[in-house]
């Protein structure tokens, strides 16, 4: 099902900016076409949320829907094939440029065209996705921000051991289709290593798969999860249910993870990422290539953690971690 949002809707996001303009004024001005891809579904709180602040960043840098801008919305809610369609759909209507949101939105993107500027946000390695030469240089038609650098992933391993030590076996929920899983599992494995953590890769190539893998690792004692992937939005609920039902301690990557009831989460602030992405369509707009706008690490990363989750497991947070807490829901 295509799901698209309107004048209408994005006038609500954008505060009502767009009617107070005069029809004439209106009329004056070429009418810039912006497509986004997501990867997420479009009811999805997390949705709500990146669209509002990509919209509110555009009418800060002085873009207005209806006036001299268009956006039109696309939802994947985790099936590749909606995507593969959305994202020919998208560059079909010819737009200015599209905004694709993870691997999964960037991949049918870069089968559709690569003519048309891309603006990627949470992708986890787009060298090695094929989507850029290198991050100084993109050198084609795609730029963007990345979810992490590799060297986090080791960082999960830390604060899964600092909040739960008799933590002996971890489960590493990653996305084997994802060129980055390789890498951050390679990161992970090298943290194993010195802390004496023995390592379980489980696929999320869908929610049955998870359950499988998650309910044979539970089997044994003194288990923990870690989730790497951005596609692991799709799957939070699945992963969240299964960390209770086998009071597992799990470190998820964002902290919509945790307002969703996960444990503790370290990672970028992904809606954070949407207002750059805004500046950079704001830029290409304005006459700049993607091939001259290098590819961004993020900037902000936010650690937070579910104090009410710990207690269902049992879990005393230490002070020290608390302390180093953005956020602490309790």
């Amino acid at each position: 099902m295509t799901v698209t949002i309107g004048r209408r809707e994005l006038l609500v996001a954008l505060g009502g900016a767009a009617a107070a303009w005069p029809l004439a004024a209106r009329a004056q001005q070429p009418i810039r076409r912006v497509g986004i891809l997501l990867g997420l579904a479009a009811d999805d709180p997390e949705s709500s949320r990146r669209v509002t602040v990509f919209a509110q960043s555009l009418q800060q840098l002085g873009w207005s829907e209806g006036r001299d801008l268009h956006v039109e919305y696309r939802w994947g809610a985790g099936d590749v094939g909606l995507l593969q369609k959305h994202a020919a759909e998208l560059v079909a209507l010819a737009p200015d440029v599209i905004v694709a949101n993870g691997d999964s939105a960037m991949g049918p993107l870069q089968q559709a065209t690569r003519t048309v500027p891309i603006v990627f946000v949470n992708v986890s390695d787009p060298v090695g996705g094929g989507f850029v030469a290198s991050l100084a240089q993109p050198g084609g038609n795609v730029t963007g921000f990345t979810a992490f650098e590799f060297t986090l992933s080791a960082k999960w391993l830390e604060l899964l051991k600092d909040i739960a030590p008799r933590v002996t076996r971890v489960a590493v929920i990653r996305d084997p289709t994802v060129p980055g899983g390789v890498g951050q599992f390679a990161a992970i494995q090298g943290a194993a290593v010195t802390s004496g953590v023995q390592l379980v890769p489980v696929d999320m190539r869908s929610n049955a798969e998870i359950d499988r893998g998650v309910t044979a690792f539970a089997r044994q004692p003194n288990g923990g999860l870690i989730t790497t992937s951005p596609r692991s939005a799709v799957h939070r609920s699945t992963i969240i249910a299964l960390a209770a039902r086998y009071r597992l301690p799990a470190v998820f990557p964002y902290r919509y993870d945790v307002t969703s009831g996960g444990l503790i989460a370290y990672g970028a602030d992904i809606v954070d990422q949407y207002r750059h992405a805004a500046a950079y369509v704001d830029r290409i707009l304005k006459g700049e290539k993607p091939a001259d706008l290098p590819v961004q690490a993020p900037t902000k990363y936010e650690l937070v953690i579910n104090l009410k989750t710990a207690k269902v497991l049992g879990i005393e947070v230490p002070p020290t971690l608390l302390a180093r807490a953005d956020e602490v829901i309790e």
